[in-house]
């Protein structure tokens, strides 16, 4: 999925971020509230104008109750993107059936301490979803308990991998993936990215992994979950 952030070409920003929050249409105020507090596109003034210059263009349709719409033909444009992501989701799923070794490596998980660990950060639908991620997306640069480190970087679909930072003694864990941002952080759960890390990590060594997972879990309070 290429989620590049178009900023210099204005109907395609706007397409960008209804890509993103998918409604038929929103109010003038939560759409600002949107671009400004929870996609951090730009600041409420810089929203402002973005918005009003959309309505000018008419890329934006606002109707008399001040909600606010995609023209037809961005409508059509978001359909054919949705087309082709759901024939791309598709097609991951189909791998990932074929994939019934680390299925199985998740299923055993689930029945062990590691598992209970695991997934009091990710639910089933993420751990369904790490399996669509390879293990050669990952690079693993520091994985050491002793140290209370971990640092990894996995390729995603921006052009520049995605980075993973854990710090025991920090009590930090930052990651950049655009779902850990926007939805996972504030909830202090894991994305698919964390969750298939510590399964490949798993494979290294349990214990330190475990040893990770059981400090997280029982300091979560302490812990900046950081995007």
């Amino acid at each position: 999925m290429n989620l590049v952030i178009p900023r210099n070409n204005l109907s395609g920003l706007v397409l960008y971020i209804w890509k993103i929050i998918d409604l038929p249409k929103i109010s003038k105020q939560d759409l600002l509230y949107k671009i400004s507090f929870e996609l951090f596109l730009m600041i409420p003034e810089q929203a402002t104008i973005f918005i009003d210059r959309s309505i000018k263009s008419e890329f934006l349709l606002e109707d008399h109750q001040k909600n606010i719409s995609l023209n037809s033909s961005l409508k059509e444009k978001l359909k054919s993107w949705q087309s082709m992501r759901k024939d791309e989701i598709i097609h991951n799923i189909e791998v990932t059936r074929k994939d019934l070794s680390v299925k199985g490596r998740i299923e055993e998980y689930n029945k062990s301490n590691y598992g209970v660990l695991l997934t009091a950060f990710s639910d089933k639908g993420t751990l369904n979803r790490a399996i669509s991620v390879t293990d050669d997306a990952f690079v693993i640069t520091r994985f050491d308990f002793n140290e209370g480190l971990i640092k990894a970087k996995v390729k995603g679909s921006q052009k520049e991998a995605y980075n993973i930072n854990i710090d025991i003694n920090k009590k930090e864990l930052i990651h950049n993936c655009h779902d850990f941002v926007t939805k996972r952080a504030k909830n202090k759960q894991f994305c698919k990215h964390l969750a298939k890390l510590f399964l490949i990590l798993k494979e290294r060594d349990e214990d330190s992994v475990i040893g990770f997972l059981k400090e997280i879990a029982l300091n979560i309070d302490a812990w900046s979950f950081i995007g």
